[in-house]
């Protein structure tokens, strides 16, 4: 099987702790369209932020490359590759 391309958009909220954390994926249709969740995630109630991002990858073999950035919204923190 092919490489498959997979967008994505995820919120970020703040723990008890007051720490930013990762909150729920949602896959998206197209690259527009995980921007355009992510930007209304980041408005969201609760929300601090907000990241759209694809990630390609054979699904059959469960190999997939690094995850691509395409936006942040709102205060997302700088360094994702913590989370």
């Amino acid at each position: 099987m092919s490489d498959v391309t997979y967008y994505v958009a995820m919120p970020f909220l703040i723990d008890a702790d007051g720490s930013p954390v990762a909150g729920t994926a949602e896959e998206c249709q197209s690259s527009t369209a995980a921007l355009r969740r992510a930007e209304a995630l980041a408005r969201g109630a609760g929300h601090i932020g907000a990241i759209a991002f694809s990630r390609s990858g054979d699904p059959m073999t469960g190999e997939f490359g690094d995850a691509t950035l395409l936006r942040k919204f709102g205060n997302v923190p700088e360094d994702l590759a913590t989370l």
